[in-house]
């Protein structure tokens, strides 16, 4: 299969190198200087170079700011045929986008990034599959995330929205609050650096990527959940009460089994 990647990041990079050696791919990045880290691919800078390639899958792993954007700049270009797809972790206007594109589409989320998963092992990862979409381009996608031993969970847009919302929100509203408080320690604990790593990696990340995820409509519930557990456990403590203490971390370790 003719396989255009839109992007050449981390993930582009990440998807140029699986699909490689099965299918003829190309990488378009508006930027050449990214082009220089991905091989055994065809390395394309122009819209002519598309419409040459004449694509019968386009992969779009630019970053969640211009993921319609790059869709628009080369929807001009494919075969009617070719299926548009999105690896997005935010699919807001996506759905509407691709219905009224024309073209056969399939919007899947790898549920990872280059930042915290270990690339050449993701037994332990998941992936989120679009129900809505070409039956064909699902299919093709289960075949990869089945190879790379993903955990594949089947999702309308909604609720992958929903699911981001909770999956993703809590843990980074979580971490902006330590952030937010932290003071560089000299000697520090295990507990303290562990959360500092997962800090650092999480800002290392796009600011607009974390904001959508944090605009996402479903998202100030989440953290009202925290805001509410956080005055819960300050009464606890500024009460000193050791009976609410012990069950409230029975219920916590209950909520990890």
């Amino acid at each position: 299969m003719r396989i255009l990647i839109l992007g050449a990041g981390k993930m582009g990079s990440f998807f140029t190198d699986i699909l490689s050696f099965q299918h003829e791919t190309a990488v378009y990045d508006v930027n050449p200087h990214q082009l220089r880290f991905v091989y055994n691919t065809y390395r394309f800078t122009t819209l002519d170079e598309i419409k040459e390639f004449e694509p019968e899958l386009v992969i779009n792993a630019v970053t969640v700011k211009y993921t319609l954007e790059a869709f628009r700049q080369v929807l001009p270009v494919l075969p009617k045929d070719c299926i548009i797809s999105d690896i997005a972790s935010v699919k807001t206007g996506l759905k509407k986008f691709y219905e009224e594109s024309g073209f056969r589409y399939v919007s899947t989320h790898p549920m990872f990034g280059p930042t915290f998963a270990s690339l050449s092992n993701l037994s332990n990862e998941n992936a989120i599959i679009i129900t809505e979409g070409d039956h064909l381009g699902r299919i093709f996608f289960k075949d990869i995330y089945q190879t790379l031993k993903l955990n594949i969970f089947e999702y309308t847009f909604d609720e992958h929205d929903e699911t981001v919302a909770y999956s993703l929100s809590i843990p980074f509203v979580s971490t902006f609050v330590f952030t937010a408080v932290m003071k560089h320690q000299d000697a520090p604990g295990t507990t303290f650096k562990k959360h500092m790593s997962i800090a650092q990696g999480l800002l290392s990340e796009d600011d607009y990527l974390l904001q959508e995820i944090l605009f996402n409509p479903r998202t100030p519930a989440q953290v009202e959940n925290v805001r509410l557990e956080l005055k819960r456990l300050l009464e606890i403590i500024n009460n000193k009460d050791a009976e609410s203490m012990k069950a409230y971390l029975t219920r916590l370790r209950e909520n990890i089994k």
